[in-house]
């Protein structure tokens, strides 16, 4: 079943065409990497799901209704955007406090405060914590919250080794509890070690859709990173597989 659906979104930035008429199921359950090069548009389907942006066409769908002009839906996802900006001068253990007030929501921020460390900086101001730090604080305020989809832009950047491990067995475990999660990615081994779907995105097109197994089979590859390369390849016209832009989904 699926969670969210887009259904043949468009979204251009003045001459930019960031999505061209892309489809995709994220279904329930399930991790998905919406994965590509920079300037694919990953960032821009993640900003259209959140209403943080409006498609200029197409249609998104959370559990089967139309989020346009809707709000109320955001309280069943939990995100983390790519940069997270808030004021300079509130600490660490503040911005804790504040989210859940601001979204009405109980959270239960402890057992990440200690996964990841954060406990050591609690009285830390945000504008002196370091790009690591910050990246650790914003995966603890999304994830800190008990919702059906979970929804990281990117939420590698900047974790060391050991913050990365324990991210991957957190995930893991929330998958097991049933929870959804859709992140973008562009390290091809953490997307391999997580994610059971891919959405591959190349200049605003949707090259791919479906499972990492079927992904790996299309492209006759060992792992993610080999694939990906024969996409970008194939897609700029220097050598590769023959692979092709998936058509666009027509609903019955």
């Amino acid at each position: 079943m699926a969670l969210v659906e887009f259904r043949s979104v468009s979204k251009r930035y003045q001459r930019v065409v960031a999505l061209d008429q892309v489809s995709a199921r994220i279904l329930e359950g399930s991790c998905t990497a919406v994965v590509g090069p920079n300037g694919s548009g990953k960032t821009t389907l993640i900003k259209l799901l959140m209403g943080l942006a409006i498609p200029d066409s197409g249609t998104i769908l959370f559990r089967g209704t139309d989020i346009r002009g809707k709000y109320a839906y955001r309280r069943h996802i939990a995100y983390m955007p790519q940069l997270s900006y808030f004021p300079a001068n509130l600490r660490v253990s503040e911005l804790f406090a504040l989210l859940p007030r601001l979204r009405r929501q109980p959270a239960n921020p402890n057992p990440l405060i200690e996964r990841f460390g954060i406990h050591t900086y609690l009285h830390k101001r945000w504008g002196t914590l370091s790009g690591g730090m910050k990246q650790k604080v914003s995966l603890a305020l999304a994830l800190m919250f008990d919702v059906p989809l979970y929804v990281l832009d990117e939420p590698t950047n900047g974790l060391d080794p050991v913050a990365t491990r324990d991210l991957i067995r957190l995930l893991t475990s929330m998958l097991n509890q049933g929870k959804t999660i859709l992140f973008t990615g562009h390290v091809m081994a953490f997307v391999e070690r997580i994610a059971s779907h891919v959405i591959f995105l190349v200049e605003g097109k949707k090259y791919f859709e479906g499972a990492l197994k079927e992904l790996l089979t299309r492209t006759r590859t060992s792992s993610l990173e080999e694939a990906a390369v024969h996409l970008i390849m194939n897609h700029s016209g220097v050598q590769g597989l023959e692979v092709r832009p998936q058509p666009v989904r027509t609903e019955s």
